[in-house]
């Protein structure tokens, strides 16, 4: 690309292309991408910066895998896309395989859905469709955590943060049930009072309950959140008592994000229904997965109506399901739980001093995920600074500098992400931004 075409592009896309969680009458910066390798995205003037962020968390093996992206060539060579009502094919079938081999025991009835926010939306149906084939129909509400983001679909929305980034929504999403956010951290003193609300909520409307639904150990996109793994221990109690189906969204955590495979391995603990995605493509092609026991799936297949009411167009599309099982295949090929113990061992000891800093409210590591809390945002002027001088991609949001890099990142890539986030972290508070709440 030449300078002209570049600066036509920019302006085309700044009058007409709608980004996210941005405005069209006045857009946030972009920056424009021609190529992405590694840790890193390739500018159109050639400058380099190491993604922080994993591109919204899913590049878990960097960009442009050889392996991955010949897997989508193979996979193109023979069959792009086939619905999967009435046809089914091999890479649908592999990945299931693996998948049932991955979760915890039981977890082995997958249904394949084209993002993370319907893998959600999925889960929840299959909740609610599950207590009515159970004879419960007045079972059709969920209980969430507040703090907590699920997705930006519908469904999705109302299962978030009631007070977080779909307030304007209010009015259109279904009302359902929400306990307070866990406040012991990952780490700290289990203190049973963390679970009152929890216990509250269930027991006031366990009527009309079908599951409860969370993040489990890192609530992420609404709060930056890493809490105690007790907490589910006694949610599984709890759920088991009252014969409430539990959901976990390891959408963001899972596939080593923060730590083991699952974070609910943190807790020892498994549910009756858990969403995976991001990671599992590597980031290459959007992919998900609701992934049930044998018992929701057999009371589901023996209600009225016994097929389970949900089916997106992408359903298991192939290019996807090849990418995932090669993805797959880089996990169990390499220690990824030794390079995010490495990455976390480095990000704490070099964030932690950052929490003296007058604009930092807190520091937290977990995994390969670093949040640096700040009391207000930096200005735009100081956060685009810190970008092109470290060529750090950072996109910090609400209050908190974080990074989630892909997790191949060696220690120099980590080093220069901490140094871009302490630059950060050391500016001064900007000015409230509209939108804050987003990401």
């Amino acid at each position: 690309m030449n300078g002209r075409n570049v600066e036509a592009d920019l302006a085309f896309d700044r009058t007409h292309v709608w980004h996210p969680y941005a405005s069209l009458n006045d857009p946030p910066p972009v920056r424009l991408a021609r190529a992405a390798k590694g840790v890193e995205i390739e500018l159109a003037d050639g400058r380099r910066l190491i993604d922080a962020v994993s591109s919204w968390w899913c590049a878990a093996h960097g960009h442009n895998h050889p392996v991955l992206v010949e897997a989508i060539r193979r996979q193109g060579e023979k069959m792009c896309h086939v619905m999967f009502g009435g046809f089914t094919h091999g890479p649908a079938i592999e990945l299931a395989r693996r998948l049932s081999a991955l979760t915890p025991p039981g977890l082995d009835r997958v249904f394949f859905a084209d993002s993370g926010s319907i893998s959600v939306e999925v889960a929840a149906k299959m909740a609610v469709q599950y207590q009515r084939a159970k004879g419960r129909p007045r079972r059709a509400k969920l209980v969430a955590l507040k703090g907590g983001y699920h997705g930006d679909t519908s469904l999705a929305m109302a299962l978030s943060d009631p007070d977080g980034m779909h307030v304007l929504f209010r009015d259109i999403m279904t009302r359902h049930f929400f306990a307070e956010k866990p406040s012991v951290p990952f780490g700290g003193e289990w203190d049973a009072a963390d679970f009152a609300s929890m216990l509250h909520v269930v027991e006031e409307h366990e009527d009309e309950i079908a599951a409860v639904i969370c993040e489990p150990i890192f609530q992420a996109a609404n709060a930056m959140n890493f809490y105690h793994p007790q907490y589910l221990r006694e949610l599984r109690r709890l759920c088991d008592e009252k014969g409430i189906l539990l959901i976990f969204d390891e959408i963001a955590a899972g596939l080593h994000r923060t730590g083991p495979r699952w974070a609910q391995d943190h807790a020892g603990v498994a549910p009756d229904v858990m969403t995976v995605g991001k990671a599992l493509t590597g980031g290459h092609v959007t992919l998900a997965a609701t992934i049930a026991s044998g018992e929701v799936a057999e009371t589901i297949s023996h209600g009225t109506p016994s097929a389970f009411m949900h089916g997106p167009t992408y359903m298991a599309n192939p290019l996807a399901c090849a990418a995932a099982i090669a993805s797959l295949d880089l996990f169990a090929a390499a220690d990824y739980a030794a390079n995010v113990r490495r990455i976390e061992s480095q990000f704490k000891a070099t964030l932690a001093p950052l929490a003296a800093l007058p604009n930092v409210a807190g520091v937290r590591v977990l995994g390969a995920a670093a949040v640096v809390e700040a009391r207000r945002l930096p200005a735009r002027a100081d956060i685009e600074r810190v970008i092109d001088a470290h060529g750090v991609w950072l996109r910090p949001f609400c209050n908190f500098i974080y990074a989630m890099p892909p997790l191949v990142s060696d220690a120099a890539t980590v080093g220069r992400i901490a140094a871009a986030m302490a630059d950060l972290a050391a500016c001064p508070p900007g000015p409230p931004q509209d939108g804050d709440f987003h990401e």
